[in-house]
Formats: C-alpha cells, sequence, structure tokens
C-alpha cells in the first residue's frame, strides 16, 4: 500500500514502550456513525441542509427576476459542499457513490461542481485512537500490540471503506494494515437505498426510470469491496498477472493478519500518480501507456478488471519507474459478452464507420433504441468528433480537451429528455468506469499516447490474445 511522499512523516519509526504510535492521531479523528439510526440521522439533516439551500437560492433568483429550474437550484456549489461534507463523514457505501458520481461524470460536471465533489476522492475522516483500538482488537483480540514491533496509529490514507496503517513486524519488514470502518459492511444496503430515495426525492431522477436492478447490483459490488478475504485473493490474482512487468507493481499479501476486516500486504515507498504532473514528457506519456495497455488487458485478455480508477490507486515509485497498483475490492470478470461489444465498437471507430459504431453502441447496451431515434442527429455529431479525435495519426493528446465541450453541449441536449434515459448494464457500467477514470488521470497528466496503435492489434482478429 502507498506511503506517503519522502520527508512527509516524522519520526516514523519512533517505538514507543506499547509498539502502538499515538502522534498526532487526533487531529482529524471522527468517529464513524455505525447504527442504522445514527446513520439515517445524517441522511435526514443532509436532505434537510440542500432543502433549505433549494430555497435560498430559489428565493434569491426570484427576486431577482429569475426563473430557476428545480436542477439548477439542486447542482449548487454551496449544496455540493454539503453532500461531500456529510458523504464524507459517513463513509462506507454512501461516500463511495458519491465518489463514484464525482469521478464517473468526469469533465461533463461543470468545473465547480467537479472541484467540490473531488473532496470525496482526497478529503477524508479517520478513525480517532480509541476507536481504531476496539475495531484491531476484535480482530487480532486485546494483545494485537504484540505482534508489531510498532504500529502508527495515524493513518497513511483513508478512503471510503477502510484507512492505511504502516507498521513494522519484528524481522523488520514494514506492512501497510488496511483497517475497515466499523458498520460499513452492516451499513451498505441501507445507505445505497437512502441515497436512491434522496435522488427521487430531489427530482435528479426520472420516476419513470427503474434502477432496482442497478441499485442491487451496486450493493453487491460493495459488499465485495467490503470483504477483505476477497480483496486479497483478488491482490494475489492481479499480482501473478502482472508478473515481472518491469513498468508495474503489485504488493504482497500478508495472510497471517488479513482477516474479512483488516487487509495487511507489502508497504511499498511510493508517490501520489499526481506528482507526475512536474514530471517530463516523456516519462508521463509512459506512465499513461503502460495504464492504458494495462486496462486493455483487463478488458480484453484477462476479462478481470480493477473497476476502481480512483488517482489514489496509482502510486509512483521514481527510483524504478513503475506504477504501483492498489486496492482491488473492486476487481470484477468482465463477462465475453462486454468484451465482445467493446471490440465492435472500437473496431467500428477505427474503421471510422459512424453508423457501424452507433450500431454496435445500441447492441453492447450503451445507448437505448428511445435516445437514437428521438435524438439522432446530436448523437451522430457526437460520434462524428470522437471518431476525428480516435482517428488522428500518431499520439492522442490528452491534454487538448477542446472537444468536450462540443460533447457536453450535445449531450446535455439529449439528457434533457428523460424519457430516453437508458441504463447500460452493471457489467458495463463498472467497466466504462474504468475507461473514463484512467482517461481522466492521462488528461491531469496531459499525456500524449498512441493509443490507435495499442487498439488495432485487438480489432484485426477476434481471438482474444493472451501476452503481456
Amino acid at each position: 500500500m502507498p506511503g506517503t511522499e519522502p520527508g512527509a512523516e516524522q519520526n516514523p519509526d519512533a517505538d514507543n514502550e506499547s509498539g502502538f504510535d499515538a502522534g498526532s492521531q487526533s487531529r482529524g479523528g471522527r468517529s464513524i456513525p455505525r447504527g442504522r439510526l445514527s446513520r439515517l440521522g445524517v441522511f435526514g439533516r443532509l436532505a434537510g441542509g440542500v432543502a433549505g439551500g433549494v430555497v435560498a437560492e430559489g428565493a434569491r433568483r426570484l427576486a431577482s427576476g429569475e426563473r430557476p429550474r428545480m436542477s439548477d437550484l439542486l447542482l449548487t456549489p454551496a449544496n455540493a459542499v454539503r453532500v461531500a461534507d456529510q458523504l464524507s463523514h459517513l463513509r462506507g457505501a454512501a461516500m463511495k457513490l458519491g465518489q463514484m458520481v464525482s469521478m464517473d461524470a468526469g469533465d461533463m460536471l461543470p468545473p465547480e461542481l467537479a472541484t467540490i465533489l473531488a473532496r470525496l476522492r482526497n478529503d477524508a475522516h479517520h478513525m480517532p485512537p480509541a476507536q481504531l483500538d476496539r475495531v484491531l482488537t476484535a480482530e487480532w483480540g486485546k494483545d494485537w500490540r504484540r505482534r508489531f514491533a510498532h504500529f502508527q496509529a495515524h493513518p497513511v490514507a483513508a478512503a471510503s471503506i477502510g484507512q492505511v496503517h504502516r507498521a513494522r513486524l519484528p524481522d523488520g519488514r514494514v506492512l501497510a494494515i488496511k483497517v475497515q470502518y466499523p458498520g460499513v459492511k452492516d451499513s451498505i444496503d441501507a445507505d445505497v437505498d437512502n441515497v436512491a430515495t434522496l435522488l427521487r426525492v430531489s427530482g435528479l431522477l426520472p420516476k419513470e426510470l427503474d434502477i432496482t436492478r442497478l441499485l442491487g447490483d451496486a450493493k453487491q459490488q460493495l459488499h465485495d469491496e467490503a470483504d477483505y478475504i476477497r480483496e486479497g485473493e483478488m491482490l494475489e490474482r492481479y499480482r501473478a498477472l502482472v508478473g515481472d512487468d518491469a513498468g508495474l507493481l503489485v504488493p504482497e499479501l500478508e495472510p497471517t493478519l488479513s482477516t474479512p476486516r483488516v487487509l495487511a500486504m507489502e508497504y511499498i515507498d511510493c508517490a501520489p500518480i499526481e506528482s507526475l504532473e512536474t514530471a517530463p514528457q516523456d516519462i508521463r506519456d509512459t506512465a499513461m501507456e503502460r495504464l492504458i495497455r494495462l486496462t486493455l488487458h483487463e478488458l480484453l485478455d484477462w476479462r478481470l478488471m480493477q473497476t476502481d480508477p480512483n488517482f489514489a490507486n496509482y502510486r509512483w515509485q521514481a527510483e524504478t519507474g513503475r506504477i504501483v497498483l492498489l486496492d482491488f475490492g473492486a476487481a470484477r470478470a468482465v463477462p465475453q459478452v462486454v468484451a465482445d461489444g467493446y471490440r465492435r465498437l472500437l473496431a467500428a471507430g477505427l474503421a471510422g464507420q459512424r453508423d457501424a459504431v452507433r450500431d454496435a453502441a445500441v447492441q453492447a447496451g450503451f445507448l437505448g433504441e428511445a435516445a437514437v431515434v428521438g435524438h439522432r442527429p446530436q448523437i451522430d455529431r457526437m460520434i462524428d468528433v470522437i471518431l476525428a479525435e480516435m482517428n488522428q495519426t500518431g499520439p492522442f493528446d490528452f491534454g487538448d480537451r477542446s472537444f468536450v465541450s462540443v460533447l457536453r453541449d450535445e449531450g446535455a441536449a439529449i439528457a434533457r429528455d428523460r424519457s430516453t434515459w437508458h441504463i447500460p448494464s452493471a457489467d458495463m457500467l463498472f467497466v466504462q468506469r474504468k475507461i473514463s477514470g484512467t482517461a481522466l488521470l492521462a488528461a491531469r497528466l496531459k499525456a500524449r499516447v498512441d493509443v490507435r496503435a495499442m487498439v488495432e492489434p485487438y480489432c484485426e482478429s477476434n481471438e482474444s490474445r493472451t501476452d503481456l
């Protein structure tokens, strides 16, 4: 798991008698609500705060002579701050869903809202020491401190489902210990239902749209992510698949300390992937080429994909030039039908065939028939923009986002017609989340990658390749 940047920790190996380094862990610590009623209370306060914000903003706009739409009143920066802060406090499924919205919408969100919601990927409260001790005692027993020469109580990372601690064993090995927040697994179903209710009540989701199956798939995915035994197994599978690839690195599992709510693995010193923003162009290009190639392998070779593209799950090891891969709780099998659908889309795109792209998108489940019937001119214009970008010769410049505004404008016109809204399969949504997140990271790093040359071999044959 990730280390902090060099020099970020102050004397991290300074042991005390208990081997439990309390340090400054109380700063930023905040107990995670674990009971159903306490979590429901947070949702209630969130709904009330958002409603109050709607009333205040509506009154302000009416006083200035505007006739505001409800969607405009809901999606204000003030309400986005309320949502981000409360979901960050809840952690678990609620925060995870907020992260997914902020990541998946990508360039399609207004910049102000995207910046605020990005706090859900970067900002995190962690457990205070007493709560952490209770969790570890329940998992390892009351003498758990004796297992370590040193255990740093202040986390080096905190995310939606768990937080990560650095620890040193008596034999000198340094581990990363991911500890799940209490009550997270038990609250998943209720949190997902509560988020869905908020979306319904707010009017952001039309009543005609049936999301029952999608909610069930989301719950199952989140239960999988909260099962650290399963994540440990996925980590080992990825470590074997990556093998001796010189550009990628997966930590080694420590099974003797891993439980359903604690995951122990090799600690790797590395920096945030965003630290590459100031690196030379060739280094940024090489890093993104590796991640794009990895995504192609996952989708079309292995048919096993880590579907959470949160930037924190990629780290950079400057001294070796390798990318460290983390967090395999969201790893899932890719059905053959989904892989084949993407292959047909890519082949049609590389051939520059607009009609074939549109047909493949409908067949794969990207697009609904109603949207094509009702908005074919807009859809065709979007496809033409994508084809023009796809079929440029040489490296694709992810830093050039001039085409995004065109897609946003055309997409917004279609999205306003709620009668044509369509939900792809959960398998496709999770795969697309990984692809979109990878593209967002490439844009963040302003990378230039010859994606066409990487994709072409996959479209020349229907046979899956197995080489790395």
